[in-house]
C-alpha cells in the first residue's frame, strides 16, 4: 500500500501539470460504470457518477496537497468550490500523460478507472490494479468526517505531543506498539513498511506493548517514524511491485530497508523473523530488537 512518502511523490509528480488547469471532461472506465449500475461504490465513493461529473467538469484545479495518505484537490468555478479527496488504496496511482497508451506499465494502463481531461491537453489518469482506492467529491473537508480524525502531519511541531497523548490513552496502552503507530489517528501516514523500519531503528520489538515502553522509548519511536518517512521521501518511496511515480518510474527506498522483506539483518546478520500483528506482517530482528 502506498504510504506517506509514496503519496507525497505522486502529489509532487502531478502538481506541476494540473495547477491552474480546467477539468474539461471526466471519463469513467466500464468497470466503474458497471459497478455503480449494480449498486457497488467502486472507485467513486459517496456520489453518483453523473453528479460527480457535474461537480467536477468545468472546475479549475487551484491547489493539490497531501494529507497523511490522501491526495486533496481544491477545485472551483465561477460560483462554487469543491474538494476532491483521493486515497490510493493498495495499488492505486495517478499518471500524467498525453494519451492513455503513454502509461508504460501494462497493468496500470489496463486498469484505469477515471480520466480527467485537462485544458492543457494532458490527461490525469487514476489507475488501480486492485480497486481498493477511491475518489470523493465533497463540498468541504468537513463533509468527510474520517478525514478530521487524522493526527497532525508527523513533520509539524504539534505532532509529538499529540502522539504521546494518544499513545497513552486507555484504548492504546495495552496494544502492541506496532499496531498503535499504524493508526493514522496516532501518527499520520505511517504504514507497515515504515513502521517496521522505525521500530528496528528504535531497537524495539513490534509486539511490545505500549505500557512496557519508557517515556524515552515512546519518544524515540516517534522520532524514528519521522526519520524513515523523511528518508522515504528522499529516496522516492518504496517500490516492490505495484507502486510507481506519476511518470511511471520507481522509488529506491527498498534499497535502504533493514528488515522489511529482508532475509537477514543488515546490522547483525541474524535471520529476520515475521509475526502477524493487527493483520499485518511485522518484520523484525530478534537480536537487535528487544
Amino acid at each position: 500500500m502506498p504510504e506517506l512518502p509514496e503519496v507525497e511523490h505522486v502529489k509532487r509528480g502531478i502538481e506541476p501539470f494540473i495547477i491552474g488547469e480546467t477539468i474539461d471532461k471526466v471519463l469513467f472506465s466500464p468497470k466503474v460504470i458497471e459497478g455503480k449500475d449494480s449498486g457497488r461504490a467502486t472507485i467513486i465513493k459517496g456520489i453518483e457518477l453523473d453528479t460527480f461529473k457535474q461537480l467536477t467538469e468545468g472546475y479549475i484545479i487551484n491547489k493539490v496537497t497531501r494529507r497523511s495518505k490522501y491526495i486533496v484537490f481544491n477545485i472551483e468555478n465561477d460560483h462554487d468550490q469543491r474538494v476532491l479527496i483521493s486515497h490510493l488504496g493498495m495499488a492505486g496511482g495517478f499518471f500524467i500523460v498525453d494519451q492513455l497508451d503513454d502509461i508504460l506499465i501494462p497493468n496500470y494502463r489496463k486498469h484505469w478507472h477515471v480520466i480527467f481531461e485537462l485544458s492543457n491537453g494532458k490527461k490525469l489518469v487514476f489507475s488501480d490494479i486492485r480497486r481498493f482506492g477511491e475518489i470523493r467529491n465533497v463540498a468541504t473537508i468537513e463533509a468527510y468526517p474520517p478525514f478530521l480524525d487524522i493526527a497532525p502531519e508527523p513533520f509539524t511541531d504539534e505532532a509529538l505531543m499529540y502522539y504521546l497523548k494518544r499513545i497513552n490513552q486507555k484504548s492504546n496502552i495495552n496494544k502492541p506498539i506496532k499496531q498503535v503507530i499504524l493508526d493514522h489517528k496516532v501518527i499520520a501516514g505511517c504504514g507497515n513498511i515504515y513502521a517496521c523500519e522505525a521500530l528496528f531503528r528504535a531497537g524495539i520489538r513490534p509486539d511490545k506493548k505500549v505500557s512496557e515502553l519508557s517515556h524515552q522509548q515512546q519518544e524515540m519511536v516517534f522520532y524514528y517514524v519521522r526519520e524513515v518517512l523523511e528518508e522515504g521521501i528522499k529516496y522516492g518511496g518504496t517500490s516492490f511491485s505495484d507502486y510507481r511515480h506519476a511518470d511511471g518510474k520507481t522509488g529506491a527506498m527498498q534499497l535502504h530497508l533493514n528488515v522489511y522483506k529482508q532475509n537477514n539483518c543488515k546490522v547483525c546478520g541474524d535471520h529476520i523473523e515475521t509475526q502477524v500483528i493487527a493483520t499485518r506482517n511485522s518484520h523484525y530482528c530478534p537480536t537487535c530488537q528487544k
